[in-house]
């Protein structure tokens, strides 16, 4: 479905020389002289590069319909991770390469969004903040009372979070799944 460079918004998805994009950010400039151009940063949905460009404000693009659906994280074995659909019981398989980072964050029976471009399957949404258990930590160093002190802790998918001094083994806390950060106990 074409649309005109006046119609876009911040997460749209559209098609850029066979290549989906998400529209991270976007900007109308008038120039001094000359036309209007629209200065965008776009998110490449299938390698995850990000990447500024500019267009003429005529230009027209094709938006991209991006489905979607619930799925459940069963299991990985080797370098693959397996996701079953929430609805179809169907089995959707992703490398560690397209998992990356994420995989930090999966734990069985966690229920994740798959996003599809026709029938290509894009990537795994995890959701902001996840509860993890502590399951490796050292003890609080005696007479360390700074309220900002932190210590290392290991969590049960093997990520290593800084957490307060106050955290022990078997507890459960909130990780934020954008940089990995502790977010508060659960």
């Amino acid at each position: 479905m074409p649309i005109e460079a006046g119609e876009i918004k911040n997460g749209m998805t559209l098609i850029i020389e066979g290549n989906l994009y998400q529209v991270l950010e976007f900007q109308h400039v008038k120039p001094g002289k000359g036309a209007a151009i629209l200065k965008t940063k776009l998110k490449n949905l299938r390698t995850g590069s990000i990447t500024e460009r500019n267009f003429n404000t005529n230009i027209r693009f094709d938006q991209a319909m991006i489905e979607k659906r619930q799925a459940q994280f069963s299991y990985s074995s080797g370098d693959t991770y397996y996701f079953m659909d929430m609805e179809s019981y169907e089995m959707y398989e992703f490398s560690a390469e397209v998992i990356g980072y994420q995989s930090n964050f999966l734990k069985e029976g966690q229920e994740v969004s798959v996003k599809f471009f026709e029938s290509e399957i894009l990537s795994v949404d995890l959701p902001e903040k996840i509860e993890l258990t502590v399951t490796e930590t050292t003890g609080a160093v005696a007479g360390n009372t700074a309220s900002t002190a932190t210590k290392d802790a290991t969590v049960e998918t093997g990520l290593l979070v800084k957490v307060p001094l106050f955290i022990k083994e078997g507890d459960v806390i909130i990780v934020s799944t954008a940089d990995g950060k502790y977010n508060g106990r659960a």
